[in-house]
C-alpha cells in the first residue's frame, strides 16, 4: 500500500480536489471518531473527504487518559454490552490493527478491606478477563493475579503500608492518543480520502430541506470552498451542538461537556513497576506509566465555558494531588508536576446532573436528509462508532455499498513492525543510532520509522536529539511537517510530540529549535518563526496562569489571554 504524505502541497491539493467534484461522504471533525469514519468510508470504496477546523486531534482526542480499555468500572454499573464491545476493540488494536501504537500496561488495585473486598473485586476482574478472552481477541494480555500485602508493596513500593491489605493486578492497554489519530488520518489518506486540517466548516449548503454540502474556509489562506457531498457526517464531539446550529435545525440529542484534567510527573517521583487504579468518592483515579513519566488523572466535572481551550484550575490540581497522596508514602507537591492538560469528554446529555453518570455509549442520528450526526462513546470504541456512522450515511446513497472492513485494515506502520522490532539491533548498527532510539521510533511510527531514518541519512544532524527535550530526535520535528500535516509550532510541541507536558519548561526551551527545523518544510521566513515562538510562549504562560486560579471561571478567563495562532 502506498503511504500517504500529508505535507503543505498535499493539503492544498486535497482542498482543491474536494471542491472539484461531489464527494460521497464528507466528514467534519478529525478527532478519533471523525478520522475513523473517514477511514471506514474510504475503505468501502466511497469518495471521501475529511476537514478539521484546527489540527488533527486538537480537541478531546489528544487530551485523554491515553488508555485503550474495556472500562472495568462499567461492570459495576452492569453495562456488560459496553465492556464486551470495548474489550473486543482493545484486542483488535493490540493484536491486529495497531500493535506499533497500542501497548499492554499493568494496573494495581489496592484492597483496603479484608475478606469481602478481595472476593468482590476479584470476581469483577475475573469477569473482565473472561469477557476479553470470549471476545476472541483477548489472549494478548496476561490474566489478573491476586497479591498479598507484602507482594503488593514489592511491586509498588511507593504505597503507604497502611493504604492496603493486599491488591489485585490486571492489564489494560495504552497509546499516544494524538499520534494514534494522526496515523488514522494518514491511513485514510492512503486509501484515497482527501484530508485537510485548518479547514473550518462555516456553513452548510442546502437544497430544500436536504443538506448537499458545506462551505469550508481555509483558515490558513482565507479561501472559501464549496464542497458538495451526498452525505455529511458531523463528528465534532463537544462541538456537535454548535455544528448542528449551522443548519438551523434543533438536534435530536445534545452533547454535554465534562472536563477531565491530568497531571504529568517524572518517573522517579513514584517508585512502582505498575500503574495504579484508585477509587475516589466520584469515580476512579489512574496513575499511568508514560515513558519516563507518570500520568495522574482524571477529574469529571461539568464544563460550559470555552471548548477549544479547557482550563485546569488550582482546585483541579489540588484535587488530584490530594487523592493520590492518600496512598503514596512520599507525597507529591506542585513542584513535582511537569505538565498539566485538560480535555472535554463529549457525553450524551441525560437526566443525571452528575457528568460521571452520563452515558459513555454513542448515538448516531440522521436529523435532516444528507446529514448524519455521531456523538458520545469512548476512545476505545471509535471504530464501532465510525462503522455505525457510515452505515447510516450509506442509507442516503443511491447505490449498493460494501460492508465495513476496518476490522481487517491495519493502520499504516503496522505492517512489518514486528519484523523491524526483531531487527532493531541491526537497524541501530546500520544507522549509527542507539538501539533505544530505534525502539522509540518503532513504537511511535512502526514501520514508517524507515521514512524518518531516510531523513537522517540525508542529513545526519537530524539524528541528534532535541537539545531541551532529548527523548525526541530533530528528524521528528521535520517529519511532522512533511508527512503528518503539522502546520504550527503548537502542533509539533503539543501533539506530534508531547514536549509541552513532558518537560518542566512546558516546551518553551525547545520552541526556537523546533520552529527553525519546521521553517524550511513550511516555507516560513524569520518573521513567521518569531510569531510562532511568541505565540507558543504566550500560550504556555496563559496555561500556567490559569492553573493558579481558584475556579473554572477565573481559569478560563486566564487561559483565553493567549489567542489562537494567526494564519500563515
Amino acid at each position: 500500500m502506498k503511504t500517504a504524505i500529508l505535507g503543505p502541497a498535499q493539503r492544498a491539493e486535497a482542498l482543491a480536489r474536494m471542491a472539484e467534484r461531489e464527494l460521497d461522504v464528507l466528514v467534519v471533525g478529525s478527532g478519533v471518531v471523525g478520522a475513523g469514519t473517514a477511514l471506514d468510508a474510504a475503505t468501502r470504496g466511497l469518495c471521501t473527504g475529511l476537514v478539521e477546523a484546527r489540527d488533527w486531534a486538537s480537541g478531546t482526542s489528544s487530551r485523554s487518559s491515553k488508555l485503550i480499555h474495556g472500562g472495568l468500572r462499567y461492570l459495576e454499573m452492569l453495562d456488560f454490552a459496553l465492556v464486551r464491545e470495548a474489550l473486543k476493540e482493545r484486542g483488535l488494536l493490540l493484536q491486529r490493527l495497531a500493535p506499533h501504537l497500542v501497548k499492554p500496561v499493568p494496573f494495581l488495585y489496592p484492597l483496603q478491606h479484608k475478606g469481602w473486598e478481595r472476593w468482590y473485586a476479584g470476581a469483577g476482574v475475573a469477569l473482565y478477563d473472561g469477557m476479553s478472552v470470549s471476545s476472541g481477541h483477548g489472549r494478548g494480555l496476561p490474566v489478573h493475579r491476586h497479591l498479598s500485602h507484602k507482594r503488593a508493596l514489592q511491586v509498588a513500593p511507593c504505597l503507604k503500608k497502611d493504604a492496603l491489605v493486599g491488591a489485585l493486578q490486571y492489564y489494560d492497554a495504552q497509546m499516544d492518543d494524538a499520534r494514534y489519530v494522526a496515523t488514522l488520518v494518514r491511513t485514510a489518506a492512503a486509501y484515497g480520502a482527501h484530508v485537510a486540517n485548518r479547514a473550518r466548516v462555516v456553513g452548510f449548503l442546502r437544497e430544500g430541506e436536504r443538506v448537499v454540502g458545506a462551505r469550508v474556509e481555509d483558515v490558513e489562506g482565507g479561501t472559501e470552498y464549496e464542497i458538495r457531498a451526498q452525505q455529511i457526517v458531523n463528528a465534532t464531539g463537544v462541538w456537535t451542538d454548535d455544528t448542528q446550529a449551522l443548519i438551523g435545525e434543533r438536534g435530536q440529542f445534545h452533547v454535554r461537556a465534562s472536563k477531565g484534567i491530568h497531571l504529568v510527573v517524572p518517573k522517579d517521583r513514584i517508585h512502582s513497576t505498575t500503574g495504579l487504579i484508585l477509587r475516589t468518592e466520584k469515580s476512579v483515579l489512574f496513575v499511568i506509566p508514560w515513558g519516563r513519566h507518570w500520568i495522574i488523572g482524571t477529574t469529571d466535572t461539568d464544563w460550559d465555558l470555552d471548548k477549544a481551550h479547557p482550563a485546569a484550575s488550582s482546585a483541579d490540581i489540588d484535587y488530584l494531588l490530594g487523592h493520590v497522596n492518600e496512598v503514596l508514602a512520599t507525597p507529591l507537591t506542585r513542584d513535582d508536576v511537569e505538565g498539566v492538560y485538560a480535555g472535554l469528554r463529549p457525553l450524551l446529555a441525560g437526566e443525571s446532573d452528575a457528568t460521571s453518570k452520563l452515558s459513555r455509549e454513542h448515538t448516531v442520528a440522521h436529523p435532516v436528509p444528507g446529514l448524519v450526526v455521531v456523538a458520545g462513546g469512548k476512545y476505545t470504541t471509535y471504530r464501532v462508532m465510525a462503522k455505525d456512522a457510515v452505515d447510516e450515511a450509506v442509507h442516503g446513497l443511491d447505490r449498493r455499498v460494501a460492508e465495513c472492513v476496518t476490522e481487517d485494515v491495519p493502520l499504516v506502520g503496522a505492517e512489518g513492525y514486528k519484523a523491524l522490532w526483531n531487527a532493531r539491533a541491526r537497524i541501530a548498527a546500520r544507522t549509527g543510532l542507539h538501539v533505544a532510539r530505534i525502539e522509540h521510533l518503532l513504537n511511535r511510527y512502526g514501520s514508517l520509522a524507515e521514512e524518518l531514518l531516510e531523513l537522517v541519512v540525508a542529513d545526519p544532524s537530524l539524528g541528534e536529539p532535541l537539545t531541551a527535550a532529548d527523548d525526541y530526535l530533530r528528524a521528528e520535528a521535520v517529519y511532522a511537517c512533511t508527512h503528518e500535516g503539522a502546520r504550527h509550532l503548537d502542533d509539533v510541541l503539543t501533539r506530534r510530540t508531547r514536549i509541552s507536558i513532558e518537560t518542566f519548561d512546558r516546551g518553551t526551551r525547545s520552541a526556537r529549535e523546533v520552529a527553525e527545523l519546521m521553517a524550511p518544510a513550511l516555507g516560513w521566513d524569520d518573521a513567521q518563526i518569531e510569531k510562532e515562538i511568541t505565540h507558543y510562549q504566550k500560550r504556555v504562560e496563559a496555561e500556567r496562569e490559569s492553573q493558579r486560579q481558584p475556579d473554572d471561571l477565573t481559569a478560563d478567563a486566564a487561559r483565553l489571554g493567549a489567542p489562537d495562532i494567526v494564519p500563515l
